[in-house]
Protein backbone atom coordinates (compact mmCIF):
# COMPACT_ATOMS: atom_id res chain seq x y z
CA UNK A 1 0.00 0.00 0.00
CA UNK A 2 2.89 2.70 0.57
CA UNK A 3 3.46 2.00 -3.02
CA UNK A 4 0.44 2.51 -4.18
CA UNK A 5 -0.60 5.51 -2.19
CA UNK A 6 2.86 7.60 -3.33
CA UNK A 7 1.53 6.50 -6.98
CA UNK A 8 -1.76 7.81 -5.97
CA UNK A 9 -0.63 11.08 -4.74
CA UNK A 10 -2.26 10.15 -1.01
CA UNK A 11 1.40 11.08 0.54
CA UNK A 12 1.00 14.88 -0.06
CA UNK A 13 1.08 17.25 3.26
CA UNK A 14 -1.78 18.41 2.92
CA UNK A 15 -4.11 15.27 2.43
CA UNK A 16 -2.38 13.57 5.89
CA UNK A 17 -5.09 14.76 8.15
CA UNK A 18 -8.10 13.55 6.02
CA UNK A 19 -8.37 9.31 7.25
CA UNK A 20 -11.61 8.89 6.82
CA UNK A 21 -12.29 9.75 10.81
CA UNK A 22 -16.15 9.42 11.67
CA UNK A 23 -17.05 7.25 8.22
CA UNK A 24 -18.84 4.01 8.33
CA UNK A 25 -17.76 1.10 5.65
CA UNK A 26 -19.17 -1.94 5.29
CA UNK A 27 -17.73 -4.81 3.62
CA UNK A 28 -19.02 -7.90 2.70
CA UNK A 29 -16.54 -10.82 2.01
CA UNK A 30 -14.44 -14.00 4.07
CA UNK A 31 -14.77 -12.13 7.22
CA UNK A 32 -11.80 -10.16 9.00
CA UNK A 33 -9.11 -10.87 11.55
CA UNK A 34 -8.45 -9.10 14.53
CA UNK A 35 -5.64 -7.69 12.79
CA UNK A 36 -3.63 -4.90 14.83
CA UNK A 37 -4.28 -2.49 12.05
CA UNK A 38 -7.90 -2.48 12.72
CA UNK A 39 -7.56 -1.37 16.29
CA UNK A 40 -10.84 -1.02 17.73
CA UNK A 41 -12.29 0.36 14.66
CA UNK A 42 -14.51 -3.22 13.73
CA UNK A 43 -18.12 -1.46 15.39
CA UNK A 44 -19.74 -4.67 13.79
CA UNK A 45 -18.67 -8.32 12.80
CA UNK A 46 -21.46 -10.26 10.96
CA UNK A 47 -21.53 -14.37 10.39
CA UNK A 48 -24.41 -15.30 7.64
CA UNK A 49 -22.65 -18.52 7.24
CA UNK A 50 -22.15 -20.32 10.64
CA UNK A 51 -23.40 -17.28 13.09
CA UNK A 52 -19.72 -17.69 14.77
CA UNK A 53 -19.31 -14.94 17.09
CA UNK A 54 -16.47 -12.71 17.32
CA UNK A 55 -13.88 -11.86 14.06
CA UNK A 56 -12.45 -14.47 11.92
CA UNK A 57 -11.47 -14.85 8.60
CA UNK A 58 -10.70 -18.31 7.36
CA UNK A 59 -9.66 -17.46 3.72
CA UNK A 60 -7.66 -14.22 4.42
CA UNK A 61 -9.30 -12.59 1.08
CA UNK A 62 -11.57 -10.01 3.68
CA UNK A 63 -8.81 -9.10 6.20
CA UNK A 64 -6.62 -8.25 2.94
CA UNK A 65 -9.74 -6.26 1.53
CA UNK A 66 -10.39 -4.55 4.47
CA UNK A 67 -6.86 -3.68 5.14
CA UNK A 68 -6.34 -2.03 1.93
CA UNK A 69 -9.47 -0.02 2.91
CA UNK A 70 -9.06 1.29 6.22
CA UNK A 71 -5.84 -0.56 8.13
CA UNK A 72 -4.05 1.81 9.90
CA UNK A 73 -0.23 0.52 9.46
CA UNK A 74 -0.01 -0.53 13.40
CA UNK A 75 2.48 -3.49 12.42
CA UNK A 76 4.14 -1.86 9.88
CA UNK A 77 5.03 1.79 11.63
CA UNK A 78 2.79 2.56 9.38
CA UNK A 79 4.11 1.42 5.95
CA UNK A 80 1.49 -0.40 4.90
CA UNK A 81 -1.47 1.29 5.99
CA UNK A 82 -4.59 1.69 4.07
CA UNK A 83 -5.98 4.48 2.54
CA UNK A 84 -8.78 5.61 4.89
CA UNK A 85 -6.51 4.93 8.68
CA UNK A 86 -9.33 5.96 10.64
CA UNK A 87 -12.93 4.71 8.86
CA UNK A 88 -14.70 2.36 10.94
CA UNK A 89 -15.80 -1.04 9.64
CA UNK A 90 -19.30 -3.17 9.53
CA UNK A 91 -17.74 -6.78 8.22
CA UNK A 92 -20.18 -9.25 7.01
CA UNK A 93 -19.21 -12.56 6.41
CA UNK A 94 -20.44 -14.02 3.03
CA UNK A 95 -18.14 -16.43 1.31
CA UNK A 96 -16.28 -19.90 2.94
CA UNK A 97 -12.58 -20.34 3.25
CA UNK A 98 -12.07 -20.82 -0.61
CA UNK A 99 -13.95 -17.60 -1.37
CA UNK A 100 -17.89 -19.25 -2.56
CA UNK A 101 -21.09 -18.39 -1.57
CA UNK A 102 -24.47 -18.58 -2.34
CA UNK A 103 -27.04 -15.82 -3.45
CA UNK A 104 -28.93 -16.17 0.04
CA UNK A 105 -26.03 -15.27 2.06
CA UNK A 106 -25.00 -12.25 -0.11
CA UNK A 107 -28.71 -11.65 -0.18
CA UNK A 108 -28.89 -11.96 3.97
CA UNK A 109 -25.61 -9.67 4.07
CA UNK A 110 -27.16 -6.98 1.99
CA UNK A 111 -30.29 -7.55 4.08
CA UNK A 112 -28.04 -6.45 7.31
CA UNK A 113 -26.51 -3.74 5.96
CA UNK A 114 -29.89 -2.14 5.28
CA UNK A 115 -31.14 -3.16 8.96
CA UNK A 116 -28.21 -1.80 10.11
CA UNK A 117 -27.33 1.41 7.86
CA UNK A 118 -28.92 3.80 10.58
CA UNK A 119 -27.56 2.30 13.55
CA UNK A 120 -23.46 2.22 11.91
CA UNK A 121 -24.21 5.53 9.75
CA UNK A 122 -22.82 3.40 6.91
CA UNK A 123 -22.02 5.75 3.45
CA UNK A 124 -20.28 2.90 1.91
CA UNK A 125 -20.37 -0.73 0.69
CA UNK A 126 -17.85 -2.64 -0.49
CA UNK A 127 -18.19 -5.72 -2.36
CA UNK A 128 -14.81 -7.44 -3.55
CA UNK A 129 -16.93 -10.11 -5.02
CA UNK A 130 -17.45 -11.30 -8.93
CA UNK A 131 -19.98 -14.21 -8.65
CA UNK A 132 -18.84 -14.82 -12.22
CA UNK A 133 -20.68 -17.96 -12.53
CA UNK A 134 -23.95 -16.94 -11.07
CA UNK A 135 -26.61 -18.35 -13.51
CA UNK A 136 -29.74 -18.07 -11.67
CA UNK A 137 -31.58 -14.57 -13.10
CA UNK A 138 -33.66 -14.49 -10.01
CA UNK A 139 -30.70 -14.02 -7.77
CA UNK A 140 -29.82 -11.99 -10.22
CA UNK A 141 -32.06 -9.33 -10.15
CA UNK A 142 -32.91 -10.25 -5.91
CA UNK A 143 -29.18 -8.89 -5.77
CA UNK A 144 -29.68 -5.67 -7.80
CA UNK A 145 -32.81 -4.88 -6.17
CA UNK A 146 -30.99 -5.02 -2.98
CA UNK A 147 -28.11 -3.16 -3.86
CA UNK A 148 -30.12 -0.24 -5.88
CA UNK A 149 -32.08 0.06 -2.53
CA UNK A 150 -29.18 0.40 -0.66
CA UNK A 151 -27.57 3.37 -2.97
CA UNK A 152 -30.92 5.22 -3.58
CA UNK A 153 -30.75 4.97 0.38
CA UNK A 154 -27.40 6.53 0.85
CA UNK A 155 -25.09 3.94 0.38
CA UNK A 156 -22.40 4.41 -1.98
CA UNK A 157 -21.90 0.28 -3.69
CA UNK A 158 -18.87 0.21 -5.05
CA UNK A 159 -17.91 -3.29 -6.91
CA UNK A 160 -14.99 -5.03 -8.40
CA UNK A 161 -14.91 -5.29 -12.25
CA UNK A 162 -14.06 -9.27 -11.72
CA UNK A 163 -11.35 -10.66 -13.07
CA UNK A 164 -12.44 -12.45 -16.45
CA UNK A 165 -10.99 -9.93 -19.04
CA UNK A 166 -9.92 -9.05 -21.37
CA UNK A 167 -12.83 -10.12 -23.84
CA UNK A 168 -15.69 -7.57 -24.15
CA UNK A 169 -18.62 -7.56 -22.22
CA UNK A 170 -16.93 -9.29 -19.10
CA UNK A 171 -17.77 -7.44 -16.35
CA UNK A 172 -19.22 -9.03 -13.07
CA UNK A 173 -22.21 -9.48 -12.41
CA UNK A 174 -22.45 -7.08 -9.23
CA UNK A 175 -19.95 -4.92 -11.23
CA UNK A 176 -22.49 -4.64 -14.17
CA UNK A 177 -25.37 -3.37 -12.00
CA UNK A 178 -25.92 0.46 -12.73
CA UNK A 179 -26.27 1.52 -9.37
CA UNK A 180 -22.49 0.46 -8.50
CA UNK A 181 -19.51 2.20 -8.86
CA UNK A 182 -17.45 -0.37 -10.62
CA UNK A 183 -13.86 -0.40 -10.27
CA UNK A 184 -11.46 -2.39 -12.94
CA UNK A 185 -7.81 -2.81 -12.79
CA UNK A 186 -4.75 -0.75 -13.88
CA UNK A 187 -1.35 -0.24 -12.59
CA UNK A 188 -0.83 3.28 -14.94
CA UNK A 189 2.50 2.06 -16.04
CA UNK A 190 3.81 1.34 -13.00
CA UNK A 191 5.56 -2.46 -13.88
CA UNK A 192 6.42 -1.92 -17.20
CA UNK A 193 4.77 -4.28 -20.03
CA UNK A 194 4.73 -7.24 -17.33
CA UNK A 195 3.00 -9.94 -18.32
CA UNK A 196 1.10 -10.84 -15.24
CA UNK A 197 -0.79 -7.87 -14.39
CA UNK A 198 -3.83 -7.21 -12.49
CA UNK A 199 -5.33 -4.96 -16.10
CA UNK A 200 -4.68 -7.49 -18.29
CA UNK A 201 -7.33 -9.64 -16.60
CA UNK A 202 -9.87 -7.30 -15.13
CA UNK A 203 -12.86 -7.35 -16.88
CA UNK A 204 -14.09 -5.56 -19.16
CA UNK A 205 -17.20 -3.33 -20.25
CA UNK A 206 -19.53 -2.56 -21.99
CA UNK A 207 -22.42 -4.34 -20.42
CA UNK A 208 -24.91 -5.56 -22.55
CA UNK A 209 -24.28 -2.33 -24.70
CA UNK A 210 -26.64 -0.81 -22.70
CA UNK A 211 -24.18 1.56 -20.32
CA UNK A 212 -20.74 2.13 -19.73
CA UNK A 213 -18.65 0.23 -17.06
CA UNK A 214 -15.83 0.08 -15.62
CA UNK A 215 -16.64 3.35 -13.75
CA UNK A 216 -13.03 3.73 -13.29
CA UNK A 217 -9.88 2.34 -12.73
CA UNK A 218 -7.21 1.50 -9.70
CA UNK A 219 -4.22 0.00 -8.78
CA UNK A 220 -4.34 -3.49 -8.24
CA UNK A 221 -1.11 -5.95 -8.93
CA UNK A 222 1.14 -6.88 -5.81
CA UNK A 223 -0.93 -4.80 -2.96
CA UNK A 224 0.35 -5.69 0.28
CA UNK A 225 -2.31 -5.41 2.89
CA UNK A 226 -2.80 -7.26 6.34
CA UNK A 227 -2.61 -11.27 6.70
CA UNK A 228 -5.24 -12.74 8.76
CA UNK A 229 -2.44 -15.25 9.40
CA UNK A 230 -0.54 -12.64 11.51
CA UNK A 231 1.60 -13.42 14.82
CA UNK A 232 2.44 -11.84 17.76
CA UNK A 233 5.92 -11.97 18.64
CA UNK A 234 7.99 -10.81 21.20
CA UNK A 235 9.49 -8.10 18.86
CA UNK A 236 7.15 -7.29 17.28
CA UNK A 237 4.54 -8.90 14.30
CA UNK A 238 5.42 -12.06 12.14
CA UNK A 239 3.51 -12.40 8.56
CA UNK A 240 1.38 -9.35 9.20
CA UNK A 241 1.41 -8.52 5.70
CA UNK A 242 0.82 -10.11 2.55
CA UNK A 243 0.72 -9.45 -0.94
CA UNK A 244 -2.31 -10.42 -3.20
CA UNK A 245 -3.78 -9.14 -7.17
CA UNK A 246 -7.00 -8.82 -8.91
CA UNK A 247 -9.72 -6.11 -8.88
CA UNK A 248 -10.97 -7.26 -5.65
CA UNK A 249 -7.42 -5.56 -4.56
CA UNK A 250 -8.26 -2.20 -6.75
CA UNK A 251 -12.19 -1.63 -5.43
CA UNK A 252 -11.34 -0.89 -1.16
CA UNK A 253 -8.60 1.66 -3.06
CA UNK A 254 -11.63 3.53 -4.47
CA UNK A 255 -13.71 2.65 -1.51
CA UNK A 256 -11.12 4.16 0.65
CA UNK A 257 -10.55 7.43 -1.19
CA UNK A 258 -14.64 8.03 -0.66
CA UNK A 259 -14.15 7.66 2.75
CA UNK A 260 -11.70 10.02 2.62
CA UNK A 261 -14.13 12.18 0.43
CA UNK A 262 -17.16 11.88 3.12
CA UNK A 263 -15.18 12.98 6.07
CA UNK A 264 -14.00 16.47 3.88
CA UNK A 265 -17.49 16.22 2.64
CA UNK A 266 -20.55 14.70 4.71
CA UNK A 267 -23.34 16.02 3.37
CA UNK A 268 -22.37 15.23 -0.11
CA UNK A 269 -25.19 12.51 -1.49
CA UNK A 270 -24.21 9.81 -3.60
CA UNK A 271 -24.79 11.47 -7.32
CA UNK A 272 -22.11 14.05 -6.22
CA UNK A 273 -19.84 11.94 -4.73
CA UNK A 274 -19.75 9.66 -7.92
CA UNK A 275 -19.85 12.28 -10.44
CA UNK A 276 -16.74 13.97 -8.62
CA UNK A 277 -15.03 10.82 -8.80
CA UNK A 278 -15.00 10.01 -11.73
CA UNK A 279 -14.71 13.50 -13.05
CA UNK A 280 -11.73 14.41 -11.19
CA UNK A 281 -10.29 10.69 -13.00
CA UNK A 282 -7.06 10.74 -14.68
CA UNK A 283 -7.53 9.71 -18.46
CA UNK A 284 -4.83 6.84 -18.96
CA UNK A 285 -5.72 7.14 -22.96
CA UNK A 286 -7.41 3.81 -22.39
CA UNK A 287 -10.42 2.37 -24.18
CA UNK A 288 -13.48 3.27 -22.31
CA UNK A 289 -14.33 -0.35 -22.04
CA UNK A 290 -11.14 -0.61 -20.18
CA UNK A 291 -10.39 2.34 -18.05
CA UNK A 292 -13.82 4.07 -17.74
CA UNK A 293 -13.53 7.58 -17.08
CA UNK A 294 -9.84 6.61 -15.92
CA UNK A 295 -7.04 6.55 -12.49
CA UNK A 296 -8.18 7.54 -9.41
CA UNK A 297 -7.11 10.44 -8.83
CA UNK A 298 -7.12 11.32 -5.09
CA UNK A 299 -5.41 14.70 -4.42
CA UNK A 300 -8.06 16.00 -7.52
CA UNK A 301 -10.94 14.29 -6.15
CA UNK A 302 -9.93 15.93 -2.05
CA UNK A 303 -9.60 19.39 -3.64
CA UNK A 304 -11.49 22.21 -2.98
CA UNK A 305 -14.77 21.97 -4.81
CA UNK A 306 -15.93 25.13 -6.88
Amino acid sequence: MYRVKQQLGCNQPSLQEITGKNVTAAVLDTGIAAHPDFGKRIVCFQDMLHGRQGCYDDSGHGTHVCGILAGNGYASSGRYAGMAPECSLVVCKVLDENGDGSIEDMLAGLEFIRASRQKYQIRILNISIGLNNLQDEAGKTALTDAITELWDNGVLVVAAAGNQGPAPMSISPIGSIRKVITVGCNDGGYFGDRKDLCENYSGRGPVQNIWKKPDLVAPGTDIVSCNSKWKRTRSGWKNAYTEKSGTSMATPIVSGALALYLQKYPACDNREARERLVHTATDLKEAWSKQGWGMLNVPALLGNRG
